[in-house]
């Protein structure tokens, strides 16, 4: 089984390119409220996408889904939620939740209209996360690593992939029926560490099921829009020729890896504080 591979944008030709290059779900962000103070200072993007954009992906998509991340919870939810399904999102994401009663409003609102991700990133959360994982009618979880570690304070998004937070938090959710992941991945030619084909190869070993392709996921084009395309597909070709390969990797050197990253971003963190 292949990774489910996520593309945040509301470009159109991106999008197109992104289907046809085997992309399953097209991510359109609403998420404003609370982002903009709990990121503020920190390279991350703040998408201006609109309620237009989920009609317009609506009437490109064909075999890619189109997935929704909508606000936290609040008294603007189910008015939300119901723009976002009525203009034809396949799956509604919440974020920052932080009590099974967050996650069961979103559910109820959602009403088996949509597959329903929450994406795991506040503390609140992950230590509620036995309480959460008994809701009925979750789909997907995914584990936001940037605002988990900026809420730990921590020096570097990939820490809680070394400290054992990721791995305790996916020994929980194994337990369900709900799919999961973690995180984002840069390109395979990227030369951030730690290295595309390692984060991969912890996905794997992890029993990941997704991840979102990062901004510098499509690093290595001139920018222009037939350059950003051509380079996307051949990004993605690459991650799925690598992904084969892993299929057939022994435990041993899945172990290996394992220990290959946590080298790699204690060398990161090591770097940031000197």
């Amino acid at each position: 089984m292949t990774l489910k591979l996520m593309l945040v944008t509301n470009d159109s030709e991106l999008v197109i390119a992104a289907q046809d290059s085997g992309v399953d779900w097209i991510f359109i962000d609403l998420e404003l409220k609370g982002k903009l103070e709990r990121q503020k200072g920190r390279n991350t993007v703040i998408s201006a996408h609109n309620f237009n954009d989920i009609s317009n992906m609506r009437a490109i998509l064909t075999s890619s889904k189109l997935l929704v991340r909508i606000n936290p919870i609040g008294e603007w939810s189910k008015s939300e939620i119901d723009e976002v399904i009525n203009r034809g999102a396949d799956l509604v994401m919440l974020p920052f939740f932080e009590t099974a009663k967050d996650v069961e409003i979103f559910i109820r609102h959602v009403g088996g209209r949509a597959d329903t991700i929450i994406l795991l990133e506040t503390l609140k959360g992950i230590n509620n996360l036995n309480e959460i994982l008994k809701v009925e009618g979750i789909n997907y979880l995914h584990i936001g690593l940037n605002d988990i570690h900026i809420a730990k304070k921590s020096s570097f998004m990939f820490e809680p992939l070394s400290n054992g937070l990721v791995e305790n938090i996916l020994q929980s959710v194994r337990h369900t029926d709900i799919s999961y992941g973690f995180g984002g991945v840069a390109n395979l030619e990227s030369d951030l560490r730690p290295s595309a084909k390692s984060l991969l190869a912890e996905h794997y070993r992890l029993g990941s099921s997704m991840v979102i392709l990062s901004r510098s996921f499509l690093v290595g084009s001139d920018n222009t829009s037939q350059s950003v395309k051509a380079n996307l597909r051949k990004n993605v070709v690459a991650l799925r020729q690598w992904e084969a390969e892993l299929t057939g990797w022994s435990k041993e050197m899945f172990e290996d890896n394992k220990n290959f990253v946590s080298s790699e971003i204690a060398a990161v963190v090591a770097d940031i504080l000197q």
